[in-house]
Formats: structure tokens, C-alpha cells, sequence
């Protein structure tokens, strides 16, 4: 019996020590194998591996995934017009050196964090001085990010760590310049639209003095072609004249006069200081001279 415990026991402890110098590297982590507190080697591919029992030599294991480092709270930066923006951001990186990664952190994932953190409130500050709250907002957004990658990235080699990504999650102001920024805003768009007014007004200006302009041509050609189309038709009128005058002198007179007549005597108040004897009342008088000389005339 007690050899048969014995065997077990045995048996448990060789198993055991078996165990210990086998260990297993899958797809998302590295892997270091100390010697004696020193570092013996790195494995990153993933597998079944061999080691030397404890104490003689240990594993540890590194995650190899993307890792994320989120800002807890907006941070505070000065802008190069001096005002206050706060600033939320992200960053994505990853494991590449393990060695040297473990060298610089002792393979604490939370000082690695707060390093990495460190390094990008640094290359945020150092950028973000250097331009404005609208180029940071908007204008050179895209180019502030690649900075501070660039930045951040020849920082995180020296420390076995590869960034993949950085990015500003929300820009905004300090809650004492909102009014400030509001207002102007707010004098920025009454400028463009002062602006847009005023550039509307002299183009209405010009537009009407045109079109004052093209009336007043219209006006004086129509004034002329009338005047032409009258003048044409006194000329007809004089030459339909002339040939009545020419055919009958005497009942020519006789119709003018009675066309003065009836031009003089339109209404019963129409009143007319003239000699009785004037030559206007000639045919009141003597109203048969008319037909007499026409009688004449038709004779001759």
C-alpha cells in the first residue's frame, strides 16, 4: 500500500513538473521567458512551447491585441489667442517590443497608459499653441491629428510601443468664453450680411439706372418716330390743302373761316372782342360770296 501511494505520488509530481515547463503562446499575446529574473528570450508566435521548471525559469505574457487609452475628462489647452479649449481624445496602440516594453513598465499595463497619456497631452499642448480656436475646431483639424501622431509615434518606439491611431474626440470651449465666442459669431454673420446687403443694393442701383436708362432711349425714339409719322402726315395734309386750295381758292377760305368758326364758338360762354367789320366776320355777312365765286370759278 504504501508503495502504491508512493507511485501516486510520484507520479503527481513528475506531472506536475511536467506541467510547469510547458506552456502555451496563443494569437494574442507575447510571451517572455525570464532565467533567473533575467530575460531569456521573447516568443510572439503562437504555439506549444518549452521552459525549464520554476525557479529556474518563469513566463510572462504580454496582451499583443490594439489597446485603447480614452481621456477620462476633457483636458484644458491654451490656444495661440490665449483662450481655453477643451479637448477629448483617444489613442490606439499596441505592443511591439516586448522587451523593451517591459524594460521601460516592468509589464504594468497601467503605468504604460499613464506614460502614453503623458506623451499625448505633450504633443497636444505643443500644437494646439500654435494655431487658433477655429483651426483646431475646423480648419487644420486633420492636420493637428497628424502632427501629434507623428510625434507620439517617435515617442512610443523608445518605449516598445506602436501607435495606430490618435484622435480628437470633441473640441470645446471653456464654458466662460461661450458668450464671448457667441457674440462673435453672431457680429461675424451680421458683417457677411451687411455685406451681401449692401452688394445687393448697388446691384439693384445699377439695374434700375439701367432700366431708367433703356426708358428714357425707348421714350426719345418713340418721340422721334411720332415726331417723323407727324411731320409726314402735316406734309400730306399741307399737300391735300394745297391741291384744294388750287382747285377752289374761294370755297378753301370759306371752310377754313368755318373752321375758325367752330373752333371760336365751341360752348354758349365763349365770348370774342372783335371789330363786326373784321375781315374774320366775311362770310356772316356776305355768306353767298362763297357760292358765287364757286359759281365763277366753275364758269371760268
Amino acid at each position: 500500500m504504501n508503495k502504491f501511494t508512493s507511485s501516486i505520488v510520484a507520479a503527481v509530481l513528475i506531472l506536475f513538473a511536467l506541467s510547469s515547463t510547458i506552456f502555451v503562446v496563443d494569437q494574442r499575446s507575447h510571451a517572455i521567458v525570464f532565467a533567473l529574473g533575467e530575460v531569456k528570450s521573447v516568443i510572439s508566435e503562437p504555439g506549444l512551447h518549452f521552459k525549464l521548471p520554476p525557479p529556474f525559469q518563469n513566463v510572462m505574457f504580454l496582451d499583443k491585441r490594439i489597446l485603447t487609452i480614452e481621456s477620462p475628462e476633457a483636458d484644458r489647452f491654451i490656444t495661440a489667442e490665449k483662450k481655453n479649449i477643451l479637448v477629448d481624445t483617444y489613442v490606439k496602440w499596441h505592443i511591439v517590443e516586448p522587451k523593451l516594453y517591459f524594460v521601460s513598465f516592468g509589464g504594468d499595463e497601467g503605468r504604460a497608459r499613464d506614460r502614453m497619456s503623458q506623451i499625448v497631452k505633450a504633443a497636444l499642448n505643443d500644437e494646439i499653441t500654435k494655431r487658433t480656436v477655429r483651426d483646431v475646431i475646423s480648419g487644420e483639424r486633420d492636420k493637428v491629428m497628424q502632427a501629434i501622431r507623428s510625434k507620439v509615434t517617435e515617442e512610443a518606439r523608445q518605449i516598445g510601443v506602436e501607435i495606430v491611431d490618435v484622435r480628437l474626440k470633441r473640441v470645446d470651449y471653456v464654458e466662460q468664453i461661450n458668450n464671448s465666442v457667441y457674440d462673435r459669431m453672431k457680429s461675424e454673420r451680421m458683417r457677411v450680411a451687411n455685406e451681401l446687403r449692401s452688394t445687393g443694393f448697388a446691384d439693384s442701383e445699377k439695374i434700375r439706372a439701367d432700366a431708367d436708362k433703356q426708358r428714357i432711349v425707348i421714350l426719345a425714339e418713340a418721340y422721334r418716330e411720332a415726331e417723323q409719322t407727324r411731320g409726314v402726315g402735316d406734309a400730306q395734309a399741307s399737300q391735300i390743302y394745297a391741291q384744294a386750295f388750287g382747285q377752289n381758292p374761294e370755297f378753301y377760305k370759306f371752310y377754313r373761316s368755318l373752321e375758325a368758326y367752330r373752333s371760336s364758338f365751341k360752348t354758349r360762354n365763349d365770348i370774342l372782342l372783335v371789330d363786326p367789320n373784321s375781315e374774320f366776320f366775311k362770310y356772316f355777312k356776305t355768306p353767298g360770296m362763297a357760292g358765287s365765286s364757286s359759281s365763277t370759278g366753275k364758269t371760268k
